[in-house]
């Protein structure tokens, strides 16, 4: 598929080498056969590359099959989770949209969090055959190599024309440093594959005659992205639209294409609010919703100084060197590296006398500037100055999306511009002959100095305990009937997120007090309103045994310390509590028997405390 000639960024049609002249009609096709070929291989190369990539980026994951994300085990432990879920939707008829196995008995709103029911749903085959922590490194390097490969196929058939700058384009777009940083057990992030089917589908919408199909199939691909991340959909929704308003204002041809364009975006717009209608009224409304993030996470802003340095896990990158920068090495959405910075902004000047570069330019500007959060930091300092942000933050729906997340967006900006211009330099390479070896020398040379230092290095790993015998051999199974849980120590949340592993490798059948999700805050004085917690919110048992878990010292048990611990387990439905492997374990059990008074039993990897005559 090309793009038409008045659509293309410069006004000149793309496409691939020129043709040799022919002499017949069956040289002709002979010719046509043999590109046509070479041009199959060219795309079959272009997509083993990026899995080539893909598979470096998580090799330490695949070759230690006990090993996780060392530096987001939280994330890694809810996606499995989430696999799980998935399976059990189609396996056992599971809703789909909220789950009573964890955070039992107020359960969990998983439209909020993020469900992944886009990816889980599909590869339940996976899950339910190899296990959920395979399901989420194939998710996790799936996803990148599919986003790879559907911009790829965007740029070399849509927006540029030509295999060669395509393939760079959308390598960048899935394997930039912040990309990789968000790798980290962010699968639902860098899966972001879906995003260039929806700039295809809306650069279709002008068809004449098609208003109704364009629309429809348009409509589709933003439900699916839906159902990966909402977060990308929304930032996909507003450059398009600012990228849309600039092409209309640059090329008058493409007004007098207003009525097709805008009765497609009718039609997606309404088949996607009448799939999605449920979903979110869930999300916003059912229960377990809660209204926008805490002033923390709202809080996580990009650092100025972040956009000229490199990323850790690039070849130029320092570990040590970011900590000023960023709060956590899954949010390093600036991190372009200075060579590539100057590179984009040369590139940019180069061409703007395209709409769609100064469209692409203008977008990359706002995020950026968004992106900077309520105050501007620089050097890990905050400078006094109000970023844009500060007035749009508290909006409904904004009042959600974390401020740095914004820069994220400016990756495939800048992976189309370098796509963008790689061709230009090629076409100037043809036309020009005799300067055709310094072309191509000075192309080659600036695009290495860019992208060379920000070439993604293998994610680090660490190894996670196994879970443990008493879990997967179902002994644990007696003790739930009824509807009872199981408690953990610690209680999962944020910083011990073993016990969703722990609940994914039994198919979710293992239901679990508290968790690890976003939730509101229900306290009636709760100092942000039904702000979202990382947890369920606090409760004297569960505050108990995090301050055992952070200082490693039992507070002093007095009879009102055990009153609200038997009516904790009481609410917690609980007919369990299993303590695995812990560094604080020795006063994690001194602190629970003295609660208790039940003295626990070592067996299948775990200490028992039968809590059922408590709790009946």
């Amino acid at each position: 598929m090309t793009t038409p000639q008045s659509d293309r960024p410069d006004g000149e049609p793309g496409g691939g080498e020129a043709e040799p002249p022919v002499s017949d009609a069956s040289d002709e096709g002979v010719n046509r056969g043999a590109t046509s070929r070479r041009g199959r291989w060219a795309d079959a190369l272009a997509v083993l590359s990026f899995a080539l990539i893909a598979f470096w980026v998580t090799l330490r994951l695949w070759v230690n099959p006990a090993h996780g994300v060392r530096d987001n085990r939280s994330d890694q432990a809810l996606f499995e989770w989430m696999m799980a879920h998935g399976a059990r939707v189609l396996t056992d008829f599971a809703y789909p949209f909220g789950s009573a196995q964890m955070n039992v008995p107020d359960s969990v709103n998983l439209m909020a969090n993020t469900s992944v029911l886009s990816i889980s749903l599909p590869m339940t085959p996976v899950t339910v055959l190899f296990g959920p922590r395979t399901a989420f490194l194939v998710f996790l390097t799936g996803g990148m190599i599919a986003t790879a490969t559907a911009w790829y196929f965007v740029l070399s058939r849509v927006l540029v024309g030509s295999r060669g700058p395509a393939w760079l384009g959308a390598g960048f777009c899935a394997f930039a440093p912040a990309m990789v940083s968000h790798a980290n057990a962010h699968p639902n992030i860098v899966s972001q594959f879906v995003v260039p089917l929806i700039v295809w589908r809306t650069l279709r919408l002008p068809d004449g005659g098609r208003w109704l199909r364009n629309g429809g199939l348009l409509g589709l691909v933003i439900v699916w992205q839906a159902f990966i991340n909402l977060e990308i959909l929304l930032i996909t929704a507003i450059g398009l639209g600012v990228v849309v308003v600039a092409l209309a204002l640059g090329r008058p041809e493409l007004r007098r294409r207003a009525r097709p364009f805008l009765a497609g975006l009718a039609v997606a717009a309404a088949l996607a609010a009448v799939l999605l209608a449920y979903p979110l009224y869930v999300q916003f409304f059912g229960p377990g919703a809660y209204e926008g993030l805490s002033e923390l996470i709202r809080g996580y802003r990009t650092d100025l100084a972040s956009f000229t340095a490199f990323g850790r896990e690039s070849i130029a990158g320092d570990p040590k060197t970011n900590l000023r920068l960023v709060k956590n090495p899954t949010e390093e959405n600036g991190f372009f590296g200075w060579p590539l910075v100057v590179l984009v902004g040369a590139l940019v000047w180069w061409l703007r006398r395209s709409p769609v570069v100064l469209g692409l330019a203008a977008v990359g500007l706002l995020f950026a500037v968004l992106s900077l959060g309520r105050e501007i930091q620089f050097e890990g300092r905050a400078t006094g100055i109000a970023g844009p942000w500060a007035a749009l933050e508290n909006l409904p729906i904004l009042h959600s999306v974390v401020p740095t997340r914004w820069a994220l967006a400016t990756v495939p900006i800048v992976g189309v511009l370098l796509a963008l211009g790689a061709e230009r330099a090629r076409r100037l390479a043809r036309e020009h002959p005799a300067a055709r070896p310094q072309i191509r020398f000075a192309t080659a040379t600036m695009l290495t100095m860019a992208l060379l230092p920000a070439f993604p290095t293998p994610l680090p790993s660490v190894r996670l305990d196994p879970v443990p015998e008493f879990v997967t051999s179902g002994a644990w199974r007696p003790y739930v009937a009824g509807g009872r849980s199981v408690v953990t120590l610690p209680l999962p949340d944020t910083d011990y997120p073993d016990p969703l592993r722990w609940s994914a490798a039994t198919r979710l059948d293992l239901p679990l007090a508290r968790g690890y999700f976003l939730g509101p805050d229900t306290r009636p004085r709760a100092p942000e309103g039904r702000i979202a917690l990382f947890t369920a919110p606090p409760r004297p048992t569960s505050s108990f045994f995090i301050t055992i878990r952070r200082t490693g010292q039992v507070p002093p048990v007095t009879a009102p310390t055990r009153a609200s611990a038997l009516e904790d387990l009481r609410y917690w439905r609980a007919g369990v509590v299993l303590l695995g492997p812990h560094e604080h374990a020795a006063a994690l059990r001194q602190g629970m028997t003295e609660l208790t008074g039940i003295r626990p039993t070592y067996t299948g990897g775990v200490w028992v405390w039968d809590v059922r005559p408590l709790t009946d």
